[in-house]
């Protein structure tokens, strides 16, 4: 059996169980979890794992480790050879890659960096260097982008057209972070609005949170 080392309910690890729940392997995996708030994945035990202590990671019954969220979602998508979160023509590959990538470091990313410098994020003892106003830039970015998100929304259901994929799997953790930093979408984001509640009323969502 697959295993998955996590610490539920953060956007990266949502990421990888709303992939799974979409492509319907969410019972072949063993969820693992690494206390993030205790300092775990800064041990040498998980660092052999991930040497830039994050996870989500991915463990194949071989011992075949995959670290990052994309990667992991894009081995797990193609185990069928029959992808639907990550495109199967070459020019649906592209576009959602290039979605992907905007909204991970223009939204979730964003986010993130907002979280672990502006906010006191994990703790003074696991957060030792932060610049407050760096956090604060990263947060309007996540703002811009939504606004961004809002242009393409007026005249489709999701970022890529009228197919879920990948790129509303990290749309989709963005949102359940900005929810946790208490940051809001626009009012003059509706097509946002909108669309966050239809990903967060997706049977996959349930299982991400």
């Amino acid at each position: 059996m697959m295993k998955v080392y996590e610490f539920k309910g953060f956007p990266n690890p949502a990421r990888v169980r709303m992939a799974l729940a979409e492509k319907g392997l969410i019972d072949e995996v063993d969820f693992i979890q690494v206390d993030l708030p205790g300092g775990e994945h800064q041990t040498e035990t998980f660092l052999a794992k991930n040497p830039s202590g994050a996870v989500p990671v991915l463990e194949l019954e071989d011992g075949t480790l995959i670290s990052e969220s994309v990667a992991i979602t894009e081995y797990l998508d193609n185990l069928d050879g029959s992808p639907v979160l990550t495109g199967e023509t070459p020019k649906e590959r592209g576009v959602i890659s290039m979605l992907q990538r905007k909204v991970e470091v223009g939204f979730l990313d964003a986010i993130g960096a907002y979280f672990h410098h502006a906010t006191q994020g994990l703790g003074p003892k696991i957060e030792p260097y932060q610049v407050a106003e760096w956090g604060e830039k990263q947060r309007e970015k996540a703002v811009i982008t939504l606004h961004w998100m809002e242009t393409i929304l007026k005249n489709q259901d999701f970022l890529a057209g009228d197919k879920f994929t990948v790129a509303d799997v990290t749309a989709h953790a963005g949102f359940l972070f900005a929810g946790f930093v208490k940051l809001e979408i626009p009012a003059n984001c509706p097509n946002v609005k909108k669309y966050a509640d239809n990903l967060a009323n997706r049977e996959s969502a349930a299982v991400a949170a």
